[in-house]
């Protein structure tokens, strides 16, 4: 019995650690199209702040200055897409497909360039890493059954991001559905013209949605290569950012079911990763490959088969020409 509650706290955690890029990838997604401008580039965007992080980090070795580079990285993407998005009008889905190609090369290239090592940074060690946090009373309660294995995994044993990370989801929830500036963003992802004519400007507020998801996609980028990895290797966020729009849509644009359904996805990888190597009754040993394109494969079949319908924001996507 004790086993078996190890295993799945074991799991809980592995998925908590998971999906946390993720969830701030997901969150970031939100930001951004609840105020109308639709961001594909998340990808784009952590793989940039992942370099930039652990790049910052290898060479300083403090984490917190690659974190600081990460998010700079990122957010300088997020505004040359809110640039392009808002300012020149153009098409979101270019411009963000545009921040994924740039970002995808760039970092290879500066990767190699500066480092020589085919792409990768130095590994980081100790400081230039953001390592595990253990909370007060995890050795006393560690005999204590299913209240020492859910404290010691699941609360206690994360990092710093991993905390923020959680936190972001109620900070959101309160910003978006209890301020002035939250309610003022999701009006102009719904109409945008209603806004302006109230004397609000349009795009302050599209801007300022779009530098959030900057933020958090730095965050995201930076987990990625500072705390879950010790450096940053060429695409390593491996179509992590396709996923939490899936997510995006899964939740509805909503915090709270964004973070259980990053949390969904975060648990399908981690048993997935699981059973690599386990051979299953009457099928053998499956393929890694299979076992590798399992979360991908269940986020198309929840997709298809449980989601409803979702409709996102009236004017997200649709670029805003103010009337004369």
């Amino acid at each position: 019995m004790n086993e078996a509650i190890d295993s799945l706290a074991f799991i809980l955690a592995s998925g908590i650690r998971l999906g946390a890029p993720l969830l701030l990838a997901c969150l970031a997604g939100l930001w951004s199209e609840r105020s109308g401008v639709v961001d594909i580039g998340l990808e784009g965007k952590m793989l940039a702040a992942a370099f930039a992080a652990a790049a910052a980090a290898s060479v300083t070795g403090s984490a917190w200055l690659g974190l600081g580079a990460g998010v700079g990285a990122s957010l300088a993407f997020a505004l040359v897409h809110g640039y392009a998005s808002i300012d020149q009008r153009g098409n979101q889905i270019v411009s963000g497909t545009a921040v994924n190609m740039i970002a995808v090369g760039l970092t290879a290239l500066l990767g190699a360039a500066w480092f020589g090592q085919g792409g990768r940074t130095p590994p980081l060690e100790g400081a230039a890493r953001f390592q595990p946090i253990e909370w007060p009373g995890v050795a006393a309660l560690a005999d204590v059954p299913l209240l020492g294995p859910v404290y010691r995994s699941l609360i206690s044993g994360h990092d710093i991001l991993i905390y923020l990370a959680l936190i972001a989801v109620p900070a959101t929830a309160f910003v978006l559905y209890r301020t002035r500036f939250g309610l003022r963003l999701r009006a102009v992802g719904e109409n945008p013209a209603a806004v302006d004519t109230a004397g609000i400007s349009v795009r302050a507020l599209r801007y300022g949605g779009v530098a959030i998801c900057g933020v958090l996609c730095g965050l995201a980028g930076t987990y990625l290569s500072v705390a879950q990895a010790a450096g940053f290797l060429p695409q390593m966020t491996a179509g992590k950012g396709f996923i939490a729009l899936a997510a995006l849509v899964f939740a509805k644009w909503r915090p709270g079911a964004a973070l259980a359904t990053c949390l969904l996805f975060g648990v399908l990888d981690a048993v997935a990763i699981r059973l690599q190597g386990v051979a299953l009754p009457g099928v053998g040993q499956v393929p890694v490959q299979a076992i590798q394109a399992l979360p991908y494969l269940l986020t198309v079949v929840l997709l298809a088969g449980f989601i409803g319908r979702a409709i996102p924001p009236a004017a997200s996507g649709v670029p805003y020409v103010k009337e004369r």
